[in-house]
């Protein structure tokens, strides 16, 4: 496994400049996602795969769409791949579940009532197959949350449950079949409690920070004994794109997070006693 201390160590003390961060996602991609290994880069990408499947979606219905640049393929890449899935030809070296989709998006036509949902089961299944733990773990628990937050929405508004969940794993069946209150889910998932009190909130912009704040906590539990390894960077990387989101929604907001983890980098690189 990597030792990505100097390369943590490095990472500039960013400071806030007007409200905007100076050390942004792009600086990442730009700066440190080159020195990582092959392997590692890999896992990152899991993480832009989102971007791509966004902009996958938006090119399906406007081949001369705008797409959003942090993706890992080009406009025509994406492109490239929709004709070749849609022609019958062979197919790119693209990640597969994106192909996997599109092939059943071009069967079934107007019958794929929610294409988004679709496409984002495959790419939690092929997230969560990566060999390291900790990301399919990142993962799984993101595909957990969502759904979980899914169906207290739908319930709440006596909605069917089952269109709104995604993913095929024992506890997306569970929460997509059960008629308990807890989804049979309480002892398997000991966050439940807390997705329970974020479904609860009613004002939108409050429920975010929540939301957010239980992501930020289990990066922080989880990567505890991470120190100077891919995990590190990958939870630097997912913590930046919350503050990013934050500064451009609620400035003080932003900021406070913002320092919190430039705090907790700056902690991180101090030697663990058993590195000395």
């Amino acid at each position: 496994m990597a030792n990505y201390y100097y390369l943590v160590a490095s990472l500039p003390d960013v400071h806030l400049d007007d409200g905007k961060l100076s050390y942004t996602v792009e600086t990442f991609k730009e700066e440190v996602y080159p020195s990582l290994s092959e392997t590692d880069r890999k896992l990152i990408d899991l993480l832009y795969l989102k971007y791509d499947n966004e902009n996958l979606l938006k090119l399906l219905k406007d081949k001369e769409a705008v797409i959003n640049m942090r993706g890992n393929y080009t406009a025509e890449e994406l492109t490239t791949l929709i004709h070749a899935v849609k022609e019958g030809d062979a197919i790119s070296n693209l990640p597969a579940y994106l192909a996997l989709f599109l092939s059943e998006y071009f069967q079934d036509g107007s019958d794929l009532a929610l294409p988004e949902n679709l496409l984002a089961q495959y790419y939690y299944d092929y997230a969560m197959q990566s060999n390291n733990d900790f990301v399919a773990a990142w993962f799984e628990f993101n595909l957990n949350t969502n759904n979980v937050l899914a169906a207290l929405m739908a319930r709440k508004y006596k909605l069917d449950v089952a269109p709104n969940v995604v993913g095929q794993t024992e506890i997306c069946d569970a929460i997509r079949t059960s008629t308990t209150r807890d989804f049979g889910l309480s002892g398997e998932l000991i966050y439940f409690d807390d997705l329970v009190r974020i479904g609860e909130t009613v004002e939108m912009v409050e429920k975010e920070k929540k939301i957010d704040a239980l992501k930020w906590n289990w990066l922080e539990d989880e990567s505890f004994f991470n120190y100077f390894t891919i995990e590190k960077l990958f939870v630097f990387l997912l913590k930046l794109e919350m503050v990013e989101r934050w500064i451009s929604l609620d400035k003080e907001t932003g900021n406070q997070l913002f320092r919190k983890l430039i705090g907790s980098l700056k902690e991180d690189v101090q030697i663990p006693a058993e590195f000395r």
